[in-house]
């Protein structure tokens, strides 16, 4: 099985993951004997580490390869057929979401995506099971993506279609996400979305976006979240700028789980990578 979107899971899928990352401690090594290739760029931080560890921790075996040996002359098909003669896992970020997936066809092996252009699946995966242990009703939650399309919040929209979930865009129109869906709505009245939300979910800024006209509007502060639903939360993705798309009195503040939500990456990718294999 291959993880290259939120798309090709089923909420069966997803609650599987969930219950193997509940469970790991219970399985010593999992992964013995199992090689895997790990394809990321030298910026990757906290996706990377969290992998990187989590196949030291199932007992896997690392090789580590810049991302750009998918860019070489040789055909994928052939790259695909020699790598399988010792690889059984990769996991890649690139940004080409179309090269991954053209890879992912040839490999005999399963492809996990790290991230692309296109999407983060693993990221979203973390964010909801850290949400859900945060909460029993998570599936029935409002959930606010406050920034402009892109991978991280068209991931969210894909994970709204794939369980029902209650999400609302806002940001200007100018850049609303392509991805719709029955649960999908788009308001760009921040000040209203804000006093439903259970938890608020904001990305980074486009260039375009960052001006004082649209911070003015859009910044997510400590007062907006003041007005959101009890019990409400803020999860920024990192990486994030402190006084742009947040304020700092929100992120010292209670609102902010960012940080504890990410200590569910390296229990989540270590489920994703087990799946993967055993599916």
């Amino acid at each position: 099985m291959h993880l290259l979107d939120l798309a090709s899971l089923t909420q069966e899928s997803v609650n599987r993951i969930f219950r193997r990352a509940d469970s790991l401690e219970s399985r010593p090594a999992p992964m013995q004997g199992k090689s895997v290739l790990v394809l990321f760029p030298e910026t990757s931080v906290r996706t990377r580490i969290t992998f990187e560890l989590g196949i030291a921790q199932l007992g896997g075996t690392l090789v580590r390869f810049p991302p750009d040996i998918l860019e070489r002359k040789e055909d994928l098909r052939d790259l695909a057929g020699y790598l399988g003669n010792w690889i059984h896992l990769a996991v890649v970020r690139h940004p080409d979401f179309q090269l991954l997936t053209r890879f992912a066809g040839r490999a005999a092996f399963p492809v996990i995506n790290a991230m692309t252009r296109a999407n983060h699946p693993c990221e979203i995966l973390s964010d909801l099971h850290a949400f859900s242990r945060l909460r029993s009703d998570w599936k029935s939650a409002h959930y606010v993506f406050v920034g402009a399309r892109g991978n991280i919040c068209d991931t969210w929209m894909e994970a709204a279609n794939l369980l029902g979930l209650d999400m609302t865009q806002t940001c200007l129109p100018e850049f609303r996400s392509p991805v719709a869906g029955p649960t999908i709505r788009f308001d760009p009245d921040i000040e209203r979305v804000a006093r439903e939300a259970d938890i608020v979910l904001v990305d980074g800024l486009l260039p375009e976006m960052d001006n004082e006209a649209y911070l003015k509007k859009y910044q997510v502060t400590r007062a907006l979240m003041s007005t959101a639903r009890p019990g409400a939360v803020c999860n920024p993705c990192p990486p994030f700028s402190r006084g742009k798309e947040v304020c700092d009195d929100l992120l010292d503040s209670g609102f902010f789980v960012g940080y504890g939500f990410k200590t569910c990456l390296l229990q989540v990718q270590k489920a994703i990578m087990l799946e993967c294999l055993e599916s």
